[in-house]
């Protein structure tokens, strides 16, 4: 069946009582370094921490009682999983989701809290498709696909009805690629009420197999799956969806994953929105300047998910703070006796820097044998303030070598 503005009207219907309609929320700071007015729609705060529930109960609900009892399974990067197993637990029915081995811990954890079993294989999502349909087979399961479904792409497209509500001058939106399903519903439903707008979809570099695919004019499948942007780390857009992509969606782009870690950060850092890899995909290609909007206009990008590890989460920031001019790694030498290390504390702290971590080394630098080397990871307020953090211990006689380039703005 063609789907149609009436299909995501109804699903909207279907949700109503079911979905949390998320906010649309100003990214002032964006705005101000772009000159347009950007809006993020936090789906990140939606119910399972994901849009998937939009599709997941959509397609349960108007599935038959008889397929219904069977059971649900599903393969998923995780957050399909977790849509798929609260619907399955809203209808009382029982689900199986099959998941890559490497697939996040808060995702297979929060998937099995929520009544699912849970079954772990292969490397990526493509892995767990195989394994999904020979358990369907043995088991006489229902599938529910990921994004290949008229259903489930309904459902998605209700974020397009909400963000036409909320902004009817809306000009632009970036919306991330994985499978497709997402922006096929979202593209469907904007080309209906706002035909001019601008729609844009984003692919992580590590796993990007939507633009060879248009080329080719059939699905491809990437040749690998590598990416801290795991809910879009799909390697082969859908029958259905691929079709609609060429149709409706006007340009799409990819970023790799420095891109994405640094609108991660950007999120939690100006928007106090925790955002994992996939969500912050739109956003990346904002940031680095692979979208650009036109002055002064109305733009969304839609934060598809916030199940980002925690142990992750941590890393990105760190890494983006040395990028941003916030942790500086700095190495000197001091003689190699004993109270010579206090001195040089004392230089530190009187920059106002802060020391996160310090190590001695010798043999490994190959210092003079009656100095030792010293390394030290500095927090500072910015790059100005840390580059005048090494020049107060230069001018205290410490000859200072930084390591590590290629900052980014703030």
């Amino acid at each position: 069946m063609a789907i149609t503005l009436a299909d995501i009207q109804a699903a909207r219907r279907t949700l109503r009582d079911v979905i949390v309609a998320t906010p649309i929320l100003p990214d002032e700071r964006l705005s101000l370094d772009l000159g347009a007015r950007i809006f993020l729609k936090a789906e990140s705060t939606q119910r399972s921490g994901s849009f998937k529930i939009r599709g997941a109960y959509n397609k349960i609900s108007r599935m038959p009682a008889a397929d219904r009892a069977r059971g649900v399974i599903a393969p998923s990067a995780g957050n399909h999983a977790q849509g798929v197993a609260l619907a399955a637990q809203l209808h009382n029915i029982p689900a199986t989701i099959v998941m890559p081995e490497r697939a996040p811990l808060t995702k297979v954890t929060a998937t099995r809290r929520l009544g699912a079993e849970v079954i772990l294989i292969g490397n990526s999502f493509d892995d767990a498709v195989a394994h999904a349909r020979r358990l369907q087979q043995e088991r006489g399961l229902t599938y529910i696909h990921a994004f290949d479904d008229e259903l489930i792409i309904a459902g998605q497209g209700t974020i397009g009805l909400e963000v036409a509500e909320a902004l009817p001058d809306l000009g632009l939106i970036v919306v991330p690629i994985g499978g497709g399903g997402l922006i096929s519903g979202i593209a469907l439903a904007l080309r209906a009420l706002i035909p001019d707008v601008r729609i844009v979809g984003v692919q992580a570099a590590g796993c990007s197999a939507v633009r060879p695919s248009l080329a080719a004019g059939t699905p491809i499948t990437a040749p690998a799956a590598r990416t801290i942007a795991d809910g879009i780390a799909v390697k082969r857009p859908g029958d259905l969806t691929l079709p609609l992509i060429r149709e409706l969606v006007d340009e799409v782009v990819t970023v790799d994953d420095d891109a994405i870690a640094r609108a991660i950060a950007h999120a939690v850092q100006n928007e106090r929105l925790v955002v994992e890899g996939a969500g912050a995909a739109g956003l990346a290609a904002l940031l680095s300047g692979l979208v650009i909007p036109r002055p002064g206009e109305t733009v969304c990008l839609p934060l598809c998910g916030g199940n980002i590890d925690s142990n992750l989460l941590a890393r990105v920031l760190e890494q983006v703070a040395v990028r941003q001019g916030r942790y500086i790694l700095v190495k000197t030498t001091v003689d190699d006796r004993p109270g010579n290390l206090a001195p040089l504390l004392a230089r530190v702290a009187e920059a106002g820097a802060n020391v996160i971590d310090i190590f001695h080394r010798r043999a490994a630098w190959l210092p003079p044998l009656d100095r030792v080397g010293v390394e030290m990871l500095l927090e500072v307020r910015d790059e100005q303030h840390g580059q005048q953090a090494i020049q107060h211990l230069s001018a205290a006689g410490y000859h200072v070598e930084r390591e590590g380039q290629g900052l980014w703005p703030e």
